[in-house]
């Protein structure tokens, strides 16, 4: 199996919060003798990733998964447990760590503001050591396959978040780093741009065999990108398996719309449940068997005049709920 490009073993952080109390004596006695109260953000995190894979690490706000990243990067140190990456420490070997890893923060950006992309890239490639004739041909790829020409001289300030995004990638991408870290990569675009956003991501770890780590409370990035999720909630993983295996391990059901000629007032099917019900239309759930939707369909069949059907498996935002709310 070799090295794997991402192993955490028995992770655990926990934050110390001073407790302040009212009143100014209060204040002078917590001065001289600070009380604390601690926090557990990451609660004992064991998982492996293998090169070449695309994995989400998901979870509510608060659940740790924000932690976890920046231990793994080595911005935060761990309380307990060890982590390694592409086997190097994050924390003791960062600098040598950075010359492997990107990182794309859809809310926090490495270009800088009032000069255009290019100059950024350009101080990348001084970091990075990029030799001149290297650095060259790697951007002129990058930038023909992200379609940033046009914005190249353009002071980023002035760009569009899908455009300014696709920079943002490019940047992480000047070294050739075998992982890549994305934190909300398509917060905030639009349809078009996500799409875009998506195919780049796909082709990188397909094409070029990057390494992918993603973040994302948009469940089209899971369901596109990632093979295999893993959710955290309260600090611990509470799923971790392959990304479809995610919507059969609670989704027992589908959602059937119908829409009829006739009134809906006396529709009524014993085996499902109704979730919507307007003058011509009703929604109902049902067991996912093959056997149970035609029972329904032979019913409002034989029953209503059906201008419309349409089925749908459970959407997998629906399940990632349940799974949050501990419906797992």
């Amino acid at each position: 199996m070799g090295t794997p490009a991402i192993k955490v073993e028995s992770l655990e952080k926990k934050f110390s919060i001073l407790q302040k109390r009212p009143g100014f004596w209060a204040a002078v006695k917590s001065f001289f003798l600070p009380e604390y109260k601690y926090k557990t953000a990451v609660d004992d995190i064991s998982f492996e990733v293998e090169k070449g894979d695309c994995v989400a690490f998901i979870g509510p706000n608060g659940a740790g998964k924000s932690t976890t990243i920046k231990i793994i990067t080595g911005i935060l140190h761990s309380t307990a447990g060890t982590v390694s990456i592409l086997g190097l420490d994050p924390v003791n070997d960062r600098m040598q760590l950075a010359f492997k890893i990107g990182t794309v923060f859809g809310q926090k950006s490495q270009l800088w503001y009032h000069l255009p992309p290019l100059d950024t890239f350009a101080m990348l490639s001084h970091i990075y050591e990029l030799k001149p004739a290297e650095f060259k041909a790697r951007l002129d790829f990058l930038v023909k396959k992200f379609e940033i020409e046009h914005v190249l001289k353009t002071p980023v300030r002035k760009l569009s978040l899908g455009e300014r995004m696709r920079c943002e990638l490019v940047g992480s991408l000047l070294h050739r780093p075998q992982i890549l870290f994305l934190d909300e990569p398509t917060i905030g675009l639009d349809v078009i741009a996500k799409q875009q956003m998506r195919d780049l991501l796909e082709y990188l770890n397909k094409q070029e065999g990057v390494t992918i780590f993603l973040t994302s409370h948009d469940v089209g990035d899971i369901e596109r990108l990632a093979r295999r999720t893993i959710i955290v909630n309260h600090g611990k993983i509470v799923f971790d398996d392959v990304t479809e295996k995610l919507k059969k391990a609670i989704s027992a059901s589908k959602v059937i719309d119908l829409v009829l000629e006739e009134n809906t007032e006396k529709f009524y099917f014993f085996a499902g449940k109704i979730l919507e019900k307007t003058s011509h239309s009703v929604k109902i759930q049902i067991d996912a068997s093959a056997s149970s939707t035609q029972q329904l369909l032979d019913y409002a069949f034989e029953n209503f005049s059906v201008v419309d059907i349409t089925i749908h498996d459970t959407p997998l935002e629906e399940i990632i709920t349940k799974i949050y709310q501990g419906g797992l």
